[in-house]
């Protein structure tokens, strides 16, 4: 039997290296190291070797297939070899390189990126909620009257299961509320759906940025300190905020925020709502909730919320916020 391992030895060699591409090398393979192959049918065969030789026949076995096994990987790196030299053969190396071009950050990421960075240095944690939202979430539990406008079906995008897509970010915070405890300290980004009109100046689908902050003892100062040191980070410190006296339902009492700041051209602008949260809102959340986690009595907190396209847009000068959304490359190569 030690002949005829040999003998196989030989015939191998001689398959592997007259294979001409990797089909007909698998076709070796199988017929030397496949379950009916020449190698496993001498395998099958130890029983019929006398006792005093098994081990030496065992031996010249595996001696067998691992040179078989050498052999094959040897030649398939070889003809892989062999076809990428082919394949590159019809390439001129002399001709000139197709330029690459720089890519940048959108506007709008940027946008995000540095105010995420600000809020973050005052302890703020990110939260996120689903874009597609209950009616609770988005109008009931921020203390939004059945009549008020927003909750028409000209002005918000009701699904035919009666669910909507969120006219704010503000379904976040409820929803933060309802999952943890206070104190909470969080932004959240994302998009926002309403029935604009779409032109220079409004979209059907924007960005948005709110922030709430919940904890014993949360005071209208703290609001005010967070808010002016936020703009001031992302305008320069010789930025100018107002705050104008004004009506949300989910916050009481509640502000407009204007900015004065060189950045923006010189002249106040209006670019934020805030206020205390509503009691009224804490009781829902508890009532959701089932618990009094949410005490009026013992928490306070404030949120707000701006808009970060036309926000971006007096940043970087751009007369259109449509084209924010284009992707057009030659309005995207400006900020590379």
């Amino acid at each position: 039997m030690i002949t005829e391992i040999d003998h196989l030895r030989e015939k191998a060699r001689t398959e592997i290296d007259a294979a001409p591409d990797l089909g007909s090398l698998e076709e070796a393979r199988v017929r030397l190291l496949g379950r009916s192959g020449a190698i496993t049918a001498l395998s099958e065969r130890m029983r019929e070797v006398p006792k005093e030789e098994k081990a030496s026949v065992g031996k010249a076995l595996n001696a067998l297939r691992a040179d078989v096994t050498s052999q094959l990987e040897g030649r398939i790196a070889e003809l892989r070899g062999l076809a990428e030299r082919a394949a590159l053969a019809g390439i001129d190396l002399t001709l000139p390189a197709v330029p690459l071009t720089r890519g940048g950050l959108h506007p709008l990421t940027h946008l995000i990126d540095r105010a995420v960075r600000i809020f973050r240095r005052m302890g703020f944690a990110i939260a996120d909620g689903p874009d597609i939202e209950t009616e609770w979430h988005c109008f009931d539990a921020l203390n939004t009257p059945a009549d008020h406008p927003a909750r028409n079906d000209q002005d918000t995008f009701y699904l035919p299961d009666g669910r909507l897509l969120r006219a704010h970010t503000s379904t976040i915070q409820i929803r933060t509320m309802e999952s943890v405890p206070p104190p909470v300290r969080i932004i959240a980004p994302g998009a926002a759906y309403r029935r604009d009109e779409v032109d220079a100046t409004h979209l059907a689908q924007f960005t948005q940025m709110e922030g709430l902050y919940v904890a014993e003892g949360v005071s209208l100062a703290d609001l005010k300190g967070t808010i002016e040191f936020f703009f001031r980070e992302l305008f320069g410190e010789g930025t100018k905020v107002r705050f104008r006296p004004h009506f949300f339902p989910f916050t009481e009492p509640s502000f407009e925020i204007d900015i004065l700041s060189r950045e923006l051209g010189g002249d106040w602008m209006e670019l934020a709502g805030c206020g205390m949260v509503d009691p009224r809102v804490f009781e829902q959340v508890n009532e959701r909730r089932g618990d009094t986690a949410y005490d009026p009595e013992l928490v306070s907190g404030f949120a707000f919320g701006f808009g970060l396209d036309r926000l971006a847009m007096n940043l970087c000068g751009v007369p259109d916020i449509r084209m924010l959304t284009e992707n057009d490359v030659r309005f995207l190569k400006t900020f590379a």
